[in-house]
């Protein structure tokens, strides 16, 4: 298998449990920008704000846009992984330490840790298409696997 650096390998848009997430590159770091958060019919997502962040001046942040890695650098390791940095877990405000694994599906596995104890997700990669008229179009990727 060959290792790709995460520009080219981990890029893209990734479906999680709650929103849509950009990774790209950010200077010599790696950024997974919130584009899109899933909310109830007629409610706007960009309104949706950051309002259990530790801190009290985020909190009237809105959640769209906001950068959730810190401190990841663009470089995956012989094991299409990551570590060393920290990712933002909206739903509680708080910051962790976390590990990011590339799968050669596409799929990316997302921990967060505190202590001995983590926690995490696997976030799907998504073709995002933009419409003539500015809207976006998000479909799953399918990767073919060959034996």
């Amino acid at each position: 298998m060959q290792v790709f650096p995460a520009e080219t390998a981990m890029t893209g848009y990734y479906l999680t449990s709650e929103s849509i997430v950009e990774i790209k590159p950010c200077g010599v770091e790696l950024c997974a920008k919130i584009e899109h958060v899933f909310v109830a019919d007629g409610v706007d997502p960009k309104s949706v704000l950051d309002s259990k962040n530790m801190d009290r001046e985020k909190r009237s942040r809105p959640l769209v846009g906001i950068d959730l890695l810190q401190g990841f650098s663009r470089q995956l390791d012989s094991s299409n992984s990551m570590k060393g940095g920290r990712i933002y877990n909206p739903r509680d405000g708080r910051s962790y330490k976390a590990k990011l694994r590339l799968h050669d599906d596409g799929n990316l596995t997302v921990q967060g840790c505190f202590l001995f104890f983590c926690d995490g997700e696997t976030w799907r990669p998504l073709m995002v298409t933009i419409n003539p008229d500015g809207s976006h179009t998000a479909i799953l990727e399918s990767t073919v696997v060959s034996h």
